[in-house]
């Protein structure tokens, strides 16, 4: 591979008191070399520190792990004294004497040089990835700061192999190549790099520049893409009443089976199936990625919780208000492309009857409110363990379902001249354009304000604590009823097994379940029902020629010693929830139902 000649430092002045130059030209060792220097004034040591997380993922994934060969060296060359002091944290000794602010002269501004390199080899819209084919990076896992000058100008230049072109949402620097510049760090953090030999589409929507760079192989239709987008972009900025950028860049990774997004101020990272565009619901299911990704922009990016409104990156930052951010993003992500006429009304039903499914077959709903799975989605969410579909419930998932009770409570108060659009609208206004952040009180008065009424027994309810939502009862108000179907009523055991290296394991074991009372746990082998051999293929097939209370015994392994007990049988479950026009719907009701979904609607039959 040729690469490029390392490319001269470029002259640092107060104007920009940091410069990051990231290398990527020896992709093989998936290594990223990090040159950072900084001009310091008056200081007798420096603090670096490496973020733990970054905004819009809330976990904390500990990048510091991956950085090594640290060092620190003044303009010379001359080595300077470092030490580690937490595990994202290093202090670099200067050993200059204090010098009064009003004596400072330029003369008395010093430069120092940290380099050290970051290991990229975790392809996901949160991590970085480096290998010889590309290298994106995300600043957070990748870039230090200088607390002290969190706030300050910086420039940033990539060092790449000849042939690699370099796209982020930062504006370039002219005398520069590859060489970019942001007004703070929290402005480098929400701007991720993609680096090689990736396509790159340029499209305009409301006389803004966009950007499409798509990384990796597969059957995707950019122009197909593009103008889908496009419409999506429209039905949005609609909403909001214009487009809050200058310019925006959609990042898209095509891999095997991956799936996700993370929102970024002025773009944003999709990680798509390589493959899943020509499938329809494959693809009906990355409009609603880019949809939700987009709608970030607004909601939680510049309109965003007063716990986020600063970031801290040193650690958790807790908020009750995450349901408001994904959740509420969730149910529109579904609705623009639907308002956009990508899907009709058949195919937002079918996509929200798939949301009521999960939600209404997860226990853990009647365990952890809405406000508890926001503020804890630092340790529960995206840590998932046997014991999570009983004890957790997604701030999405609910969030989404809640938003839609929201909604339709709104529009049926008011005969649809009022809804949550509006919500978001005031908010945007009021907490949006300033980027002010809300408090939760804040979030239900804008709330009350618009449904012109107190929703305090429905926040506590539905929000704080864990009532059953009432969703049957209001989807009936607009024509819709919600049926389930047992399918071949096979008795409940309350088990999920799955197959490993011929082994049946049990993965999960529901809360008040048959299999609970039986003394049966995560992890343990089944071997035999009622001394037949079992695997997990068969284990549906085998409960069909039981009822219930019927009385089986059950052979399993557990840490290598055989065990035998009974499993008394329960009533079957609901196996799938349908969500269907109902037969005897009003034309009033089916009225509401076309003015909440458009009048693709008004044809409906059964959607199960």
């Amino acid at each position: 591979m040729t690469v490029a000649a390392i490319a001269p430092e470029p002259s640092l002045s107060p104007t920009y008191w940091l410069h990051y130059q990231v290398d990527c030209t020896q992709p093989q060792s998936h290594l990223l070399t990090v040159t950072l220097t900084i001009l310091t004034q008056d200081q007798t040591s420096l603090d670096l520190k490496c973020p733990v997380w970054t905004p819009g993922s809330y976990l904390i994934r500990e990048y510091a792990r991956h950085i090594q060969d640290f060092q620190a060296h003044q303009a010379d060359g001359t080595p300077l004294p470092w030490q580690k002091i937490s595990k994202n944290h290093w202090c670099i000794s200067l050993g200059a004497e204090s010098i009064a602010a009003e004596s400072i002269a330029a003369e008395s501004i010093e430069k120092v040089v940290v380099s050290y390199r970051v290991y990229a080899y975790e392809l996901t819209v949160r991590t970085n990835h480096c290998d010889a084919s590309h290298a994106y990076f995300n600043p957070a896992a990748l870039c230090l700061y200088v607390p002290k000058y969190r706030d300050r100008p910086l420039q940033i230049t990539i060092i790449a192999p000849v042939g690699w072109q370099v796209t982020t949402p930062l504006p370039t620097l002219s005398n520069q190549t590859h060489g970019f510049w942001a007004e703070n760090y929290d402005t480098l953090v929400d701007s991720p790099f993609e680096i090689g030999c990736h396509d790159l589409y340029s499209f305009q929507v409301q006389g803004k520049p966009h950007e499409l760079a798509v990384w990796g192989q597969g059957n995707l239709d950019p122009d197909r893409a593009i103008a889908d987008i496009e419409k999506i972009i429209k039905v949005e900025a609609d909403l909001f009443g214009g487009l809050p950028y200058d310019r925006y860049v959609f990042f898209l990774h095509l891999t095997a089976k991956s799936y996700g997004g993370l929102e970024h101020k002025n773009g944003c990272s999709l990680i798509f199936s390589r493959f899943g565009f020509r499938q329809p619901e494959q693809y009906q299911r990355f409009l609603c990625l880019v949809a939700h990704e987009f709608f970030h922009l607004w909601n939680v990016k510049r309109l965003r919780p007063k716990e986020l409104e600063v970031f801290d990156y040193d650690q958790e930052n807790y908020t009750p208000c995450l349901w408001f951010c994904e959740g509420i993003t969730s149910y529109y992500d579904q609705l623009i492309p639907l308002w956009a006429q990508l899907f009709d009304a058949a195919t937002y039903l079918k996509l929200l009857s798939e949301s009521l499914n999960r939600y209404l077959q997860t226990p853990g709903r009647q365990v952890q409110s809405l406000a508890d799975s926001s503020f804890d989605a630092w340790i529960k969410l995206y840590r998932p363990d046997a014991n999570s579909p009983n004890a957790q419930m997604s701030y999405y998932l609910k969030g989404e379902l809640v938003a839609l009770l929201l909604d339709l409570r709104i529009r049926l108060a008011h005969n649809h001249r009022r809804s949550l659009n509006n919500v978001l609208q005031n908010l945007w206004h009021t907490y949006g354009i300033p980027e002010t952040g809300y408090s939760h009180d804040q979030l239900w008065a804008e709330i009350e304000a618009v449904a012109e009424e107190d929703l305090g027994d429905f926040r506590r309810r539905y929000v704080e604590q864990t009532d059953e939502l009432p969703l049957a009862e209001t989807l009936g108000k607009v024509g819709l009823e919600l049926v389930h179907d047992e399918g071949k009523a096979i008795p409940y055991t309350g088990i999920q097994l799955k197959q490993t290296h011929g082994a049946a394991i049990l993965k999960t074991v529901f809360r008040h379940s048959p299999a609970q009372d039986a003394g049966l746990a995560p992890g343990d082998e089944l071997v035999a029902i009622a001394r037949w051999r079992i695997t997990a293929e068969q284990w549906q097939e085998h409960l069909r020629n039981y009822q219930p209370g019927d009385h089986l015994e059950i052979t399993f392994f557990r840490e290598g010693i055989l065990h035998t007990t009974t499993l008394v049988l329960g009533d079957p479950q609901p196996h799938k929830y349908v969500l269907r026009r109902h037969r005897e719907a009003s034309s009033g009701a089916i009225d509401h139902l076309c003015a909440w979904l458009g009048p693709s609607a008004r044809g409906l039959g059964s959607l199960g």
